[in-house]
Formats: C-alpha cells, structure tokens, sequence
C-alpha cells in the first residue's frame, strides 16, 4: 500500500515534466519533418473547409461524384486567381515606365521640401562622412576589368527548361495537397474511425466532441474571415477605382487574400497600391487618399465587423493567437503563417478535450480562466483596491446587487482563511484583504441600500416582511465563531437585513459557551445566528450548538456556513445532529430563513438595560 502511494507521488511530482518533454519532442518533429507534415495540415484543414459543401452535394450526386467536383471547383478557382493576379502583375510591369516622369516629380517635390533644412545639412553630413570612408578604403594600385563569365540557358532534365526547376518543389507539394484532400474528403468516415479505434473506444465521447468542435470551429472561422475579407476586398477596388489608381481589381483581390494572413497579411496588402498611387497620380491629394481610404476600412474591419463576426468564432485570445501566429511562423516559415489561426483552434479544442492538455486551453483560450470571485481575492492579494471595486462594479451591472456579498465579497474571506490554514498566507496578510473587503463593503453597502430604497418606491404595497417598523423587529443575537473573517461576514448578513423584520445584534468573539447560553437567558433570545466560515472546522461551534440546545430547548439556532461551491461542506448533518435548526450555506438563504422565523417567533425588542416581549402581527 505504502509502495503504491510513494509511486502515485513519483508519478504526480514527474508528471509535468513528462508532459514538457513530450511538448518538446513533438515540436522537434514537427520541425524536422516539415516537409511531410506541412502538406498533410493544409490537406486536412482544406479537408474541413470542403467538407460541408460535399456533405451537401452527396445527396443529390454521390459521394464520389461530388468529392471531385467540389475539389475541381476549389482548386480551379485558386488556379484561375493565381494565374489572373501573374497575369495582371505583368501589365503592371510594363506599365511601370510610363510612370517614370510622376515618380521624377514626386522626388523634385520632395527635394524642393528639404532644400536648405535640417534633413538637407544631415544627409551632407552623411555623404561628407561616405567620401572620406572610401577615399581611405581605395588601393593605391590599378585593378584588372573583372572577368564575366556569362552562362547560356539550356534545356533541364527530361526536356524541361531550367527555369522550371524551382517551381518543381512546389508544384509537386501542390499536387500531393490535391490528391490527399480527394482521398480524405472520399475516406473521412474511415479514417474518423480508425483514428477513434486507435485512441481507444473508452474515449469514444471525447474524441467524437473533439473533432466536432475542432471541425465546427475552423469552418466557421474560415467562412467568418472570407466574409470579412469579401467585404474588404469590394471596399478597396471600390475606393481605389473612384480614386484612380491604376489596376483597381487587382488590389482588391490581392487585398482580399493577403487578410488571410493574420497581422502581417493586411499591411502587405495595402503597401502595394499605396506605392502604385504615389508612382501613377499626379500630385499629393489622390495618393494621401489612398492612404486614408486603406485606414478607414481598417478600422471598420477591425471595429465593426471583426468584433461582430469573429464573436466566439476562433476561440482564441488575441495575445494567443499573436504568439501562436509567430511560433507556427518560427516552425514553418510563411506556410505556418498562413495556417497559424486553423492550427491554433484546434489546439485550443485538444486541450479542451484531451486530459493532460488542459493548459493549452487555459493558455489560449478566449474565455476568462479565472471566475470573478478567485480574480477579486487575487486584486486584493496584489494590493490593487481599484480594479478590485471594478469588478464589483462589473458584477453589479450584470447581476442583482444583493448577489454582490456571496458572489466576490465573501469568497474573498473563505480564499484568504484557506490560505492561512494552509501556510500560504500570514495572519497579518490575511487581515490586509479583511481589511480591503471591509472598506469595499462600505462602498457596496451604499449601492445595495440604494436598489433597495428605488424597489420600495417602485412597489406600492410593500411586503411585511421587507418592509416592518423598527419597534416590530426581531432582534436575532448573532456570534462569530472566529475573529475578524466570521464578524465581518455577520456584518454583510446585517446590510443585508436592512430592511427586514429581523435586527442583528453582533456579539463578542471572545465570549465563552457558558457566558453565551447567559446572554440569550438574560436577553430573551429567541434566535441566535452563528457564523462560521469554511474551511475551518465546525467543532467549536458545533459544541457551542450543543450547549445552547441543552440549556435552551426552545430556541431557534441557525449556522452559517457561508462559502463557495469549491469550499462548501459536503455534509453539514454534524450540525443538525448537535442542534441546529438550519445551516446555510450563502448568506442569501440564511437571511430569508431568518425572515421566516420572525414570523413564528415572539419579537424581542432589545433596549439598553431592558428587554420587551411582544408578538409578531
């Protein structure tokens, strides 16, 4: 048994390690062989993409009939595109002379600008410094006239020219893309299946969530930025072409495609018909128009339509993704550019899915890792009281104000006595954030009291027990099993009771079992409150409960045991078996079983010096 244990130790203490080295070793095959992987990932993410539209032809063609036809129609349109956009860049070219005489004058103007200022005196200075260099540099004797040796072409292996020696490589990885996608759009359901098999069929739930997920994901991403990248690509050969610069569709399409990679994509995009307006317009007024017109779409793109589409789309923080568009670039070079954005949902969906991969999605992942109450007590830990209190602000907008105590303010006070049982934290760091929550409590209180007093204006005949006149209370004794955390949570339940029939009256932490059971007899007690936060132990209350319930058989004796899910007693019965008539777990629901027993209990109207007997109405 004990040798079990030490090596369930070994295997818990190992196990990041394990998993860290397993990280390196596939990021170092994925590195070596490239070659065979970069092909395979493009097949499949294009797999993905096709999928939908075969899923929908099979029904009415077949399967095999529409694999090819779609693949046809894909891939004939990035052919066509491909071979119109060569086709329109050597127009270009050749055109390019005829804009020799605007580029001459662009550059007079801009030397006339700098004639006699300070960019002038610089650039002497500079060319002063460049002359005396290679007057030091230059040999005292003569050179010989270099020998050129110039080569003539000639025809490469198996008849073809050299020239297509370069495009071979890519041509052929072309091909092989095309011939995987065919094979996985017509063998998907069996690869699915063998892939399932060959993680186990344990894990049939996981790996079936995965790939929809993962495949849900990727197309609805691809097909949010093609609408974006459509919407863009229209507004640039719409500007361009009312502007005039030359090849309007051109930089539209160019445009439209380079948005398809992430951050560097855009500026190149834009860059080249920016240069093309500057060479072929006269003047400044139309190329600076270029310039603006590149700007406005960018922030309608980025501003409007991004944040309305891209909602919940990838799933991928931005600081993510740029880390993650730069380490698949750093892998792959501009293939792992343009797959950056693909790749990365899918990693965030595996560490989602798969266990042992979880940090990939708390690393990535759009969605907040840390719950409002755990980043509160953090902000408190961190000494920052400002963005502590926007985080009440931000939950007060969203949710009802009463929720504000159990939701971030009492969490806080369970997360900061976790930490000092547990040797995280001292009793003087643990009274820091008592003291913080505290005084954002004083700030909370005014906005509680506030909602309260405009729901009592907005009702007409407001309910008995919210609304009772202050000689009609029932005044509850309440006592905090430990000091300063247990107090201030009984102060929270007493804003809360604001305007209830039930009055709180705290006493001292410091009173004994039997100077307790004295004070409810002398007073007229009929309920007693007692607070004790998880995750200390209930024993001192528990035998405090025990006490009262033998000397007072009668009395009504509630426990609050207020505290998170994460921290909540998984079995408060010790408790009602010692006495108590009901132990709460959220001060929420120890106020209204207060309410409710200040209906069925005499009230006791507590003065200094004397005590009143009545009954409720």
């Amino acid at each position: 048994m004990r040798s079990q244990k030490a090596m369930n130790d070994v295997m818990k203490t190992f196990k990041p390690w394990v998993t860290f080295a397993g990280c390196v070793l596939v990021i170092a095959v994925l590195y070596w062989a490239q070659a065979v992987v970069v092909p395979i990932a493009l097949a499949i993410l294009l797999t993905f993409v096709l999928t939908p539209a075969v899923t929908r032809l099979q029904g009415w063609i077949g399967r095999i009939p529409a694999v090819l036809l779609v693949v046809a129609l894909a891939f004939s349109i990035l052919a066509m595109a491909g071979w119109g956009l060569a086709n329109q860049m050597g127009y270009l070219a050749a055109d390019l002379p005829s804009y020799r005489n605007n580029i001459r004058q662009k550059i007079a103007d801009i030397r006339h600008a700098r004639e006699g200022g300070s960019v002038e005196r610089v650039q002497d200075t500079l060319e002063d410094i460049k002359t005396e260099m290679e007057k030091a540099d230059e040999p005292q004797g003569s050179l010989a006239e270099p020998l050129v040796v110039r080569s003539e072409q000639v025809a490469g292996l198996w008849g073809f020219p050299a020239w297509l020696g370069p495009f071979m490589g890519p041509l052929a990885t072309a091909g092989f893309v095309v011939v995987m996608v065919i094979f996985m759009l017509l063998e998907g359901e069996d690869l699915r299946c063998r892939l399932i098999d060959l993680i186990g069929r344990g894990h049939l739930a996981v790996t079936t969530k995965a790939f929809d997920e993962a495949g849900q994901r990727v197309s609805r991403q691809l097909l949010m930025q093609t609408i974006v990248n459509v919407v863009y690509g229209v507004g640039v050969g719409i500007g361009l072409y009312f502007i005039g610069v030359p090849y309007a569709l051109l930089w539209a399409v160019l445009a439209a495609a380079l948005r398809y990679i992430p951050y560097i994509g855009p500026i190149i995009g834009a860059a080249a018909p920016i240069v093309v307006g500057l060479a072929a317009l006269p003047g400044w007024s139309r190329p600076f128009s270029v310039i603006g017109l590149f700007l406005i779409l960018e922030l309608f793109t980025n501003l409007v339509l991004e944040t309305y589409l891209y909602a919940g789309a990838a799933g991928v923080s931005q600081v993510a993704l740029l880390v993650a568009v730069a380490f698949w670039t750093w892998l792959w070079g501009p293939m792992g550019l343009l797959m950056a954005t693909p790749l990365t949902v899918c990693l965030v969906v595996l560490g989602k899915h798969v266990p042992g991969l979880e940090f990939l999605s708390t690393l990535m992942a759009v969605a907040p890792t840390l719950p409002p109450d755990v980043s509160y007590y953090q902000r408190l830990l961190a000494h920052d009281q400002s963005e502590a209190s926007e985080i009440i602000d931000r939950h007060i907008k969203a949710h009802p104000v009463e929720t504000i105590y159990d939701a971030l303010l009492l969490p806080a006070l369970n997360y900061a006595e976790r930490d000092r049982l547990e040797n995280r934290l001292s009793a003087d760091e643990e009274i820091v954030v008592v003291d913080a929550t505290r005084e954002l409590m004083s700030d909370a209180a005014v906005v509680v009291r506030t909602a309260a007093a405009r729901a009592g204006e907005a009702t007409e005949n407001t309910p008995p027990e919210r609304a009772a006149p202050a000689a009609d209370r029932v005044t509850v004794l309440a006592y905090p099993a430990n000091p300063v955390t247990d107090e201030l949570a009984l102060r929270m339940l007493s804003q809360l009771l604001e305007d209830t029939p039930v009055a709180l009256e705290v006493t001292s932490v410091h009173m004994l079992s039997s100077e307790m059971v004295t004070t409810v007899q002398q007073g007229g007690y009929q309920i007693v409150c007692i607070a004790d936060l998880p995750p200390s132990p209930p024993s001192k209350t528990r035998y405090l409960v025990k006490k009262l319930r033998a000397a007072l058989p009668e009395l009504k004796i509630i426990v609050g045991r207020w505290a998170p899910p994460t921290l909540a007693d998984d079995n408060p019965q010790l408790l009602m078996e010692a006495g108590a008539n009901h132990v709460g777990s959220t001060l929420l629901e120890t106020r209204d079983q207060l309410c409710q027993l200040a209906q069925l209990v005499p009230v006791a109207v507590i003065s200094r010096g004397h005590a009143d007997v009545a009954s409720v109405r």
